[in-house]
C-alpha cells in the first residue's frame, strides 16, 4: 500500500496536538488525573467533620415561669415630727440598723413641759374650786329642807358644783393632751429596719406641717420579691396553685450561690390592663441581706415537674429557615440532618418536644461545616457539652 505525502501530514498533526494536550492511555495517564474526576467530584471521599456531641436524655425537668422581678421593702416608714420644735439631738447614723422603739431624734422639751406643768396646775386649782362647789351645794339642798333656802337658789349651786366638776374633766385632758405633746419630744423607731439619708441635723427648727421626712425606714428582714406574669398563665397558675403551694426562686443578676426559695404569699385581685399581667408577691425571710429593696432580680415560679422529658444541650438546637433542626450522628458516623419541636428551655437545657429519642447522640458544635451525610470525627469528651442525667 502506497502512504501518499498528504496522510503523512495529517498523522503527523494528530501526534503533535495530542502531545500537547498531554493524551495518554497508559497507567501514567491515570496516576496524574485526580480521583474521584477533581475538586468535588462525586466519587471522592470528603475530609471527617471534627464535632462536639452529647447524648439525648430522659430527666426529670420543672415546668415554671422565668420572669423579672424586683423587690420590695417589707414595710416603709417616714418619719416625721408630730410637734414643732427645735431638734436637739440625733441619736443614729444614717444607714443604721435601727431597732423598733429605739430613740432617733429629741426635741426640745422646755416648752412641752412648762405647758404639761401649766396645767397640771389649773387642775389642781379646779379641783378645789370643785370641791368647795360639792359643799356648798349639800349645804343650800340642807337648808332647804328647813324651809330657809329657795329651791331656785338650790338649783343654781348645784349646777356651779356640775361645771366645776366639768371643768376639772377638761383640765384632766388638757393634762393628758400636755403629757402627750411631751413624749412627741422622743421620736422613735416604730419598725425594724434599715435608715436611708438623713434629712433634718440637730439644730434646725422642725414643724409638725414639714413634708421632708426626717428619715425614711426599709423594713429589708423579711422582704417582698414582686413580679408580673402574663393573664395567658393565670389559669395554669391558679390550676397548680389548688393542687400545692407554688415556690417562688429569686437571684440576684450575677450573684453566686443558690437562689433564695419561698412559697408565692400575694396574688393580686386585677390584672394589670396597662401591661397584661398580674401582680405576685413572695416573702423572703432576706436574713443575710442578699436581696436589696428596688433590686431587678430573676423570678423563677415552679409549677410542676415533667418526670420523664427528652432532653438535650441548648446548643443542639439550631435555627434554620425550615424551623428549627439538630444533627444526629448515626452509628456509622455520619450526621442526619432532624427537624425538632422545642418545647421549652430551661438554662442550658433544651426540652424536646419530638424529634428526638432518648440515646441518641446530638452535635453541640461544629454544625456549621456539616450537610446532611456528612462524615464526623468526635472530639474528646471533655470538649463536649454535656446534659446531668
Amino acid at each position: 500500500m502506497r502512504i501518499t505525502s498528504s496522510f503523512l501530514v495529517a498523522a503527523l498533526v494528530g501526534a503533535l496536538s495530542c502531545s500537547a494536550l498531554g493524551c495518554s492511555s497508559g497507567p501514567e495517564a491515570s496516576a496524574q488525573q485526580p480521583a474521584g474526576g477533581g475538586r468535588g467530584g462525586r466519587g471522592g471521599a470528603q475530609p471527617a467533620v471534627p464535632v462536639t456531641v452529647a447524648p439525648v436524655v430522659a430527666k426529670p425537668m420543672p415546668i415554671d415561669i422565668r420572669v423579672i422581678g424586683t423587690t420590695e421593702a417589707f414595710s416603709t416608714v417616714a418619719v416625721h415630727s408630730q410637734i414643732t420644735g427645735e431638734l436637739t439631738s440625733v441619736n443614729f447614723k444614717e444607714g443604721d440598723d435601727v431597732k423598733q422603739g429605739q430613740v432617733l431624734f429629741t426635741l426640745d422639751r422646755r416648752p412641752l413641759e412648762a405647758a404639761l406643768q401649766q396645767a397640771e396646775a389649773n387642775l389642781a386649782r379646779d379641783q378645789a374650786g370643785a370641791v368647795n362647789a360639792r359643799a356648798q351645794a349639800a349645804r343650800y339642798r340642807d337648808l332647804l329642807e328647813r324651809g330657809i333656802a329657795t329651791r331656785e337658789q338650790v338649783d343654781q349651786i348645784t349646777a356651779n358644783a356640775a361645771a366645776a366638776d366639768a371643768t376639772v374633766g377638761a383640765d384632766v385632758a388638757a393634762v393628758d393632751n400636755a403629757k402627750v405633746q411631751l413624749q412627741y419630744a422622743t421620736i422613735s423607731a416604730p419598725i425594724p429596719g434599715r435608715t436611708g439619708a438623713l434629712q433634718v441635723h440637730a439644730g434646725n427648727l422642725v414643724r409638725a406641717s414639714d413634708t421632708t421626712p426626717l428619715v425614711v425606714i426599709n423594713q429589708v428582714t423579711p422582704i417582698y420579691v414582686t413580679f408580673g406574669i402574663p393573664e395567658a398563665q393565670l389559669p395554669a397558675l391558679k390550676r397548680y396553685m389548688a393542687a400545692k403551694p407554688l415556690t417562688v426562686e429569686a437571684h440576684a443578676p450575677n450573684e453566686s450561690g443558690s437562689a433564695s426559695t419561698v412559697r408565692i404569699s400575694f396574688v393580686d385581685n386585677t390584672v394589670d390592663q396597662t401591661t397584661g399581667t398580674i401582680k405576685i408577691k413572695g416573702t423572703f425571710p432576706n436574713q443575710d441581706r442578699r436581696l436589696w429593696p428596688g433590686q431587678f432580680v430573676n423570678v423563677v415560679v415552679t409549677l410542676t415537674t415533667d418526670p420523664n422529658a427528652i432532653v438535650v444541650p441548648a446548643t443542639a438546637v439550631q435555627t434554620g429557615q425550615q424551623g428549627q433542626y439538630a444533627f444526629v450522628i448515626k452509628p456509622d458516623q455520619t450526621a442526619e440532618l432532624r427537624t425538632v419541636t422545642v418545647a421549652r428551655t430551661n438554662g442550658t437545657d433544651t426540652v424536646i418536644a419530638s424529634g428526638l429519642k432518648p440515646g441518641e447522640t446530638v452535635v453541640t458544635d461544629g454544625q456549621l461545616r456539616l450537610v446532611a451525610g456528612s462524615k464526623v470525627t468526635i472530639k474528646p469528651s471533655g470538649a463536649a457539652a454535656k446534659v446531668t442525667p
